[in-house]
């Protein structure tokens, strides 16, 4: 008895080197159209309508926007790695918004949560000082501090309580930014870089 050919292992081979083809086609083009997945298809000799299979092994490589796939960069670990620290930074920050935001708090209508938050706030320099300083803006990415001196390029930590049984947050800050806003008095602002419950 004549056995069959082991047609599905092939013809998927087969599409997994026309995917590639597609990826490398939207690499160097930016993009691919599901057209230019069935033209790739008629070429390698394969049924035009096994574009949304090419496709589906493509995947990981492409993303769907408006009628397109467009090439998407691999993320490195690493990249990976900060992203995700900076997703829960953005989670912290909310949870101190909320615990401060009240219905006589404004919410300014700007790309990213913010609050007006003006009271005094611990703060750790890099060389171990701790001083209070007087916090202002505060948004989900970072924050203004009022104080004696300035900071700039400095990471410095600040301990904020959240609700009524003692909770805090600890934010890292690295200080993008110093202005003198009066004598002896500078505004410094920058972006959380880490947060952790205390």
């Amino acid at each position: 008895m004549q056995t069959l050919p082991a047609l599905h292992e092939s013809s998927t081979a087969g599409l997994q080197a026309i995917a590639e083809e597609v990826i490398r086609r939207a690499k160097r083009n930016g993009f691919v159209t599901p057209k230019n997945v069935r033209e790739e298809l008629q070429r390698a000799g394969e049924s035009a309508t096994l574009w949304k299979d090419v496709l589906a092994l493509a995947r990981p490589a492409l993303n769907f926007r408006a009628g397109r796939y467009y090439f998407a960069e691999p993320i490195s670990q690493r990249l990976q790695e900060e992203k995700d620290q900076l997703a829960s930074v953005a989670a912290a920050a909310r949870e101190v918004i909320h615990s401060f935001r009240d219905d006589a708090t404004r919410r300014e209508r700007r790309s990213q949560e913010r609050i007006e938050l003006v009271q005094p706030v611990q703060v750790r320099t890099e060389d171990g000082r701790e001083l209070e300083l007087l916090s202002r803006d505060f948004s989900i990415s970072g924050m203004r501090l009022l104080g004696t001196r300035g900071f700039l390029g400095q990471k410095l930590q600040i301990r904020l309580p959240v609700g009524s049984e003692g909770d805090a947050w600890c934010f890292v800050l690295r200080v993008l930014w110093t202005c003198a806003v009066g004598d002896g008095l500078f505004e410094n602002g920058g972006t959380f870089i880490e947060a952790r419950a205390e």
